[in-house]
Protein backbone atom coordinates (compact mmCIF):
# COMPACT_ATOMS: atom_id res chain seq x y z
CA UNK A 1 0.00 0.00 0.00
CA UNK A 2 2.75 2.46 0.88
CA UNK A 3 4.12 1.47 -2.29
CA UNK A 4 1.13 2.35 -4.39
CA UNK A 5 1.15 5.76 -2.42
CA UNK A 6 4.67 6.97 -3.26
CA UNK A 7 4.07 5.79 -6.96
CA UNK A 8 0.80 8.18 -6.86
CA UNK A 9 2.65 10.65 -5.28
CA UNK A 10 5.59 10.47 -7.93
CA UNK A 11 3.32 10.78 -10.56
CA UNK A 12 1.24 13.43 -9.43
CA UNK A 13 4.58 15.32 -8.81
CA UNK A 14 5.04 14.49 -12.81
CA UNK A 15 2.11 15.59 -13.73
CA UNK A 16 1.84 18.55 -12.11
CA UNK A 17 5.68 19.90 -13.14
CA UNK A 18 5.04 19.04 -16.73
CA UNK A 19 1.29 20.77 -16.58
CA UNK A 20 2.66 24.55 -17.61
CA UNK A 21 2.16 25.89 -21.03
CA UNK A 22 0.58 27.60 -23.16
CA UNK A 23 -2.33 28.18 -21.43
CA UNK A 24 -1.13 27.30 -17.52
CA UNK A 25 1.35 29.12 -15.64
CA UNK A 26 4.71 27.77 -14.88
CA UNK A 27 5.10 29.06 -11.28
CA UNK A 28 9.08 30.29 -10.30
CA UNK A 29 10.19 32.32 -7.42
CA UNK A 30 9.12 36.13 -8.20
CA UNK A 31 6.36 35.05 -10.47
CA UNK A 32 5.62 32.60 -13.06
CA UNK A 33 5.68 32.25 -17.19
CA UNK A 34 4.02 30.43 -20.25
CA UNK A 35 5.47 28.44 -22.93
CA UNK A 36 4.78 26.83 -26.33
CA UNK A 37 7.48 24.28 -27.12
CA UNK A 38 7.65 22.44 -30.98
CA UNK A 39 7.16 18.84 -31.24
CA UNK A 40 10.16 18.34 -30.82
CA UNK A 41 12.77 18.99 -27.43
CA UNK A 42 13.20 22.52 -28.20
CA UNK A 43 17.23 23.50 -28.95
CA UNK A 44 17.18 26.94 -27.46
CA UNK A 45 14.40 29.33 -25.94
CA UNK A 46 13.09 32.93 -26.68
CA UNK A 47 12.10 34.68 -23.82
CA UNK A 48 9.70 37.80 -24.36
CA UNK A 49 9.19 40.31 -22.11
CA UNK A 50 5.67 42.55 -22.40
CA UNK A 51 4.91 46.05 -22.50
CA UNK A 52 2.86 48.38 -20.01
CA UNK A 53 0.21 46.32 -18.44
CA UNK A 54 0.68 43.65 -20.85
CA UNK A 55 0.58 39.50 -19.53
CA UNK A 56 2.02 36.16 -20.68
CA UNK A 57 -1.54 35.28 -21.43
CA UNK A 58 -2.18 37.88 -23.51
CA UNK A 59 1.58 37.41 -25.12
CA UNK A 60 0.60 33.60 -25.48
CA UNK A 61 -2.30 34.88 -27.51
CA UNK A 62 0.13 36.04 -30.57
CA UNK A 63 -0.38 32.22 -32.00
CA UNK A 64 1.81 33.65 -35.00
CA UNK A 65 4.69 35.12 -32.95
CA UNK A 66 4.79 32.09 -31.03
CA UNK A 67 4.99 29.94 -34.24
CA UNK A 68 7.65 31.16 -35.60
CA UNK A 69 9.62 30.31 -32.33
CA UNK A 70 8.03 26.78 -32.59
CA UNK A 71 9.14 26.57 -36.32
CA UNK A 72 12.53 27.35 -35.44
CA UNK A 73 12.71 24.29 -32.89
CA UNK A 74 12.64 26.90 -30.04
CA UNK A 75 11.00 27.17 -26.89
CA UNK A 76 8.53 30.53 -27.22
CA UNK A 77 8.70 31.69 -23.47
CA UNK A 78 6.19 34.74 -22.12
CA UNK A 79 7.66 36.44 -19.04
CA UNK A 80 5.19 37.82 -16.03
CA UNK A 81 6.26 38.96 -12.92
CA UNK A 82 2.70 38.78 -11.41
CA UNK A 83 0.37 41.50 -10.60
CA UNK A 84 1.75 45.53 -11.56
CA UNK A 85 1.39 47.34 -14.44
CA UNK A 86 4.83 47.75 -14.87
CA UNK A 87 8.63 45.96 -14.54
CA UNK A 88 10.23 47.20 -11.25
CA UNK A 89 13.52 49.31 -12.78
CA UNK A 90 15.45 52.03 -11.73
CA UNK A 91 14.36 54.98 -12.14
CA UNK A 92 10.81 54.05 -12.82
CA UNK A 93 7.54 56.06 -12.52
CA UNK A 94 6.02 56.69 -8.87
CA UNK A 95 8.91 57.24 -7.63
CA UNK A 96 9.86 53.25 -7.28
CA UNK A 97 13.02 53.02 -5.68
CA UNK A 98 13.97 49.62 -7.38
CA UNK A 99 17.12 48.50 -8.02
CA UNK A 100 15.37 45.64 -10.44
CA UNK A 101 16.95 43.02 -8.51
CA UNK A 102 14.16 41.34 -7.99
CA UNK A 103 12.83 41.35 -11.65
CA UNK A 104 16.36 39.73 -12.32
CA UNK A 105 16.22 36.95 -10.27
CA UNK A 106 12.96 36.23 -11.10
CA UNK A 107 14.28 35.81 -14.60
CA UNK A 108 17.65 33.98 -13.21
CA UNK A 109 14.77 31.17 -12.05
CA UNK A 110 12.92 31.24 -15.31
CA UNK A 111 16.05 30.23 -17.24
CA UNK A 112 16.56 27.85 -14.45
CA UNK A 113 13.44 26.28 -14.69
CA UNK A 114 13.62 26.48 -18.35
CA UNK A 115 17.30 24.07 -17.65
CA UNK A 116 15.38 21.83 -15.73
CA UNK A 117 12.60 21.11 -17.32
CA UNK A 118 14.11 21.20 -20.58
CA UNK A 119 17.45 21.07 -20.75
CA UNK A 120 17.87 24.46 -22.32
CA UNK A 121 21.52 26.30 -21.47
CA UNK A 122 21.83 30.26 -20.99
CA UNK A 123 23.73 30.41 -24.43
CA UNK A 124 21.17 28.96 -26.09
CA UNK A 125 18.84 31.52 -24.83
CA UNK A 126 17.65 35.14 -26.42
CA UNK A 127 15.67 37.62 -23.94
CA UNK A 128 13.65 40.32 -26.15
CA UNK A 129 10.25 42.48 -24.86
CA UNK A 130 9.23 45.18 -26.34
CA UNK A 131 8.60 48.88 -25.06
CA UNK A 132 8.44 48.50 -21.35
CA UNK A 133 9.81 45.01 -22.12
CA UNK A 134 12.62 46.68 -23.99
CA UNK A 135 13.77 48.82 -20.45
CA UNK A 136 13.68 45.42 -18.68
CA UNK A 137 16.19 43.89 -21.70
CA UNK A 138 18.22 46.66 -21.27
CA UNK A 139 18.50 46.06 -17.35
CA UNK A 140 19.01 42.62 -17.70
CA UNK A 141 21.72 43.12 -20.06
CA UNK A 142 23.44 45.48 -17.90
CA UNK A 143 22.92 43.50 -14.99
CA UNK A 144 23.05 40.03 -15.61
CA UNK A 145 24.47 39.60 -19.01
CA UNK A 146 25.36 36.12 -18.19
CA UNK A 147 21.76 34.99 -18.43
CA UNK A 148 21.12 34.89 -21.87
CA UNK A 149 23.66 34.45 -25.58
CA UNK A 150 21.67 37.78 -26.98
CA UNK A 151 19.41 40.74 -25.92
CA UNK A 152 16.97 42.22 -28.20
CA UNK A 153 15.14 45.03 -26.90
CA UNK A 154 12.59 46.68 -28.79
CA UNK A 155 11.50 50.50 -28.31
CA UNK A 156 12.53 50.94 -24.69
CA UNK A 157 15.72 51.21 -23.02
CA UNK A 158 17.03 52.45 -19.67
CA UNK A 159 14.51 55.16 -17.41
CA UNK A 160 16.12 58.66 -17.26
CA UNK A 161 19.87 57.80 -17.87
CA UNK A 162 22.25 54.18 -18.36
CA UNK A 163 23.75 53.46 -14.89
CA UNK A 164 26.90 53.75 -13.52
CA UNK A 165 28.51 51.14 -15.06
CA UNK A 166 27.06 47.12 -16.23
CA UNK A 167 28.19 43.79 -15.10
CA UNK A 168 31.29 42.29 -17.41
CA UNK A 169 32.15 40.17 -19.75
CA UNK A 170 29.57 42.40 -21.44
CA UNK A 171 26.40 41.10 -23.31
CA UNK A 172 25.46 40.94 -26.81
CA UNK A 173 22.98 43.60 -27.97
CA UNK A 174 20.58 44.20 -30.77
CA UNK A 175 18.30 47.25 -30.19
CA UNK A 176 15.75 47.48 -32.56
CA UNK A 177 13.44 50.95 -32.86
CA UNK A 178 10.95 52.73 -34.87
CA UNK A 179 11.75 55.98 -36.74
CA UNK A 180 8.64 57.66 -35.79
CA UNK A 181 7.90 56.41 -32.71
CA UNK A 182 5.53 58.75 -30.52
CA UNK A 183 5.41 56.55 -27.63
CA UNK A 184 8.71 56.07 -26.62
CA UNK A 185 10.65 58.18 -29.01
CA UNK A 186 14.13 57.62 -29.87
CA UNK A 187 15.39 60.80 -27.54
CA UNK A 188 12.96 59.72 -24.35
CA UNK A 189 9.82 61.72 -22.82
CA UNK A 190 8.67 62.66 -19.60
CA UNK A 191 6.56 60.58 -17.59
CA UNK A 192 5.17 61.24 -14.69
CA UNK A 193 7.84 62.26 -12.28
CA UNK A 194 10.96 60.60 -14.41
CA UNK A 195 11.45 60.08 -17.89
CA UNK A 196 12.14 57.58 -20.75
CA UNK A 197 15.99 57.05 -21.25
CA UNK A 198 17.64 58.18 -24.79
CA UNK A 199 18.84 55.23 -26.93
CA UNK A 200 21.40 57.30 -28.27
CA UNK A 201 23.08 57.76 -25.11
CA UNK A 202 22.39 54.12 -24.12
CA UNK A 203 24.34 52.90 -27.02
CA UNK A 204 27.15 55.28 -26.69
CA UNK A 205 27.82 54.01 -23.30
CA UNK A 206 27.48 50.36 -23.90
CA UNK A 207 29.66 50.56 -26.52
CA UNK A 208 32.70 52.67 -24.12
CA UNK A 209 31.34 49.85 -21.55
CA UNK A 210 32.51 47.16 -23.98
CA UNK A 211 34.74 48.43 -25.96
CA UNK A 212 32.82 47.97 -28.85
CA UNK A 213 35.19 49.52 -31.74
CA UNK A 214 34.82 47.29 -34.99
CA UNK A 215 31.74 49.37 -37.41
CA UNK A 216 29.70 47.45 -39.87
CA UNK A 217 26.15 48.03 -41.46
CA UNK A 218 23.43 45.44 -42.41
CA UNK A 219 20.17 45.31 -43.44
CA UNK A 220 17.55 42.80 -42.23
CA UNK A 221 13.92 42.41 -43.34
CA UNK A 222 12.95 45.99 -42.88
CA UNK A 223 15.35 46.91 -40.15
CA UNK A 224 18.88 49.14 -41.33
CA UNK A 225 21.29 48.01 -38.54
CA UNK A 226 24.80 50.04 -37.72
CA UNK A 227 26.99 47.41 -35.44
CA UNK A 228 29.87 47.59 -33.77
CA UNK A 229 32.11 44.13 -32.70
CA UNK A 230 34.57 44.19 -29.64
CA UNK A 231 37.94 41.87 -29.39
CA UNK A 232 35.65 39.19 -27.85
CA UNK A 233 33.36 38.67 -31.23
CA UNK A 234 30.48 40.71 -29.25
CA UNK A 235 28.17 42.88 -30.79
CA UNK A 236 26.32 46.10 -29.99
CA UNK A 237 23.43 46.87 -32.89
CA UNK A 238 21.39 49.87 -33.40
CA UNK A 239 18.49 48.84 -35.97
CA UNK A 240 16.16 51.22 -37.45
CA UNK A 241 12.72 50.13 -39.04
CA UNK A 242 10.40 52.61 -40.88
CA UNK A 243 7.06 52.63 -38.26
CA UNK A 244 6.03 54.19 -34.84
CA UNK A 245 5.75 51.82 -31.78
CA UNK A 246 5.33 48.46 -32.86
CA UNK A 247 7.25 45.56 -33.72
CA UNK A 248 7.37 42.75 -36.56
CA UNK A 249 7.85 38.63 -35.09
CA UNK A 250 10.49 38.87 -38.00
CA UNK A 251 12.81 41.53 -36.58
CA UNK A 252 12.97 38.73 -33.53
CA UNK A 253 13.87 36.14 -35.52
CA UNK A 254 16.60 38.33 -37.36
CA UNK A 255 18.05 38.88 -33.81
CA UNK A 256 18.49 34.94 -33.30
CA UNK A 257 20.06 34.19 -36.33
CA UNK A 258 22.34 37.98 -36.23
CA UNK A 259 23.33 35.93 -32.96
CA UNK A 260 23.52 32.77 -34.09
CA UNK A 261 25.89 33.94 -36.81
CA UNK A 262 28.01 35.88 -34.55
CA UNK A 263 28.54 33.22 -32.35
CA UNK A 264 26.79 34.99 -29.75
CA UNK A 265 24.24 31.93 -28.73
CA UNK A 266 25.46 28.70 -29.79
CA UNK A 267 24.34 26.79 -33.14
CA UNK A 268 22.22 23.36 -32.48
CA UNK A 269 24.09 21.90 -35.37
Amino acid sequence: MRYLIAVAALFLSFQTAQACGVQTDCDVPGGFYRIDTPDTPPTGAILFAHGYRGTANGTMRNQRFRRMATDMGLAFVALDAGPGDDWQLPNAPGGNASDGSANFNYVAAVIDDLKNRHGIDNDRIMITGFSAGGMLVWNLACARPDLAGGFAPVAGTFWMEPPADCATPVASIIHMHGDSDRTVPLQGRAIANTKQGDVGEAMTFYQQVGSFSESYERAGPGLDCQGNRNASGDVLEFCMFEGGHSFRRAFVQDAWERFIAAGQIASDG
